[in-house]
């Protein structure tokens, strides 16, 4: 009991003197303190303002764009495409002229045969048009 109890006073002295010490300045005696005095100069900080600026009206709603419907009747689906987008008209829908259902797969391979509003109106560059084509040589 006597060894186990020296054993463990000396494993308590042995972790105590390894552990880190607490005081993280160097050990200076105050006659070394005096031979290394540092003066700090004191800096004024400016107080930060903040001011929080009313936010810009809104911008007012922009007017309905209106744009010209090209004619694309007889021009390859491709290029009618192109043409109402260069038009700026984007909502393009496309069908099979000859009720086969088909999807215009490569459009370069299609004629256009109609479209649903007719060329020269204008309308609101919004409006959904129709396309229908059927494939070259039928």
């Amino acid at each position: 009991m006597k060894i186990r109890l020296a054993v463990t006073f000396a494993a308590a002295a042995l972790l105590a003197a390894c552990s880190p010490t607490t005081s993280s300045a160097p050990d200076v005696t105050p006659t070394q303190n005096a031979a290394k005095t540092t003066t700090i100069a004191e800096t004024t900080v400016a107080p930060v303002t903040t001011t929080t600026a009313a936010a810009p009206p809104a911008p007012a709603p922009a007017a309905p764009t209106t744009c010209t419907v090209p004619d694309v009747v007889g021009m390859v689906h491709q290029t009618a495409q192109d043409t109402m987008q260069a038009s700026g008209l984007y909502n393009l829908r496309e069908q099979d002229s000859t009720g086969q259902g088909r999807v215009l797969a490569l459009d370069r391979n299609w004629t256009t045969t109609a479209q649903s509003v007719a060329a020269g109106q204008a309308v609101d560059c919004t409006t959904e048009i129709l396309l229908s084509a059927k494939k070259i040589g039928e």
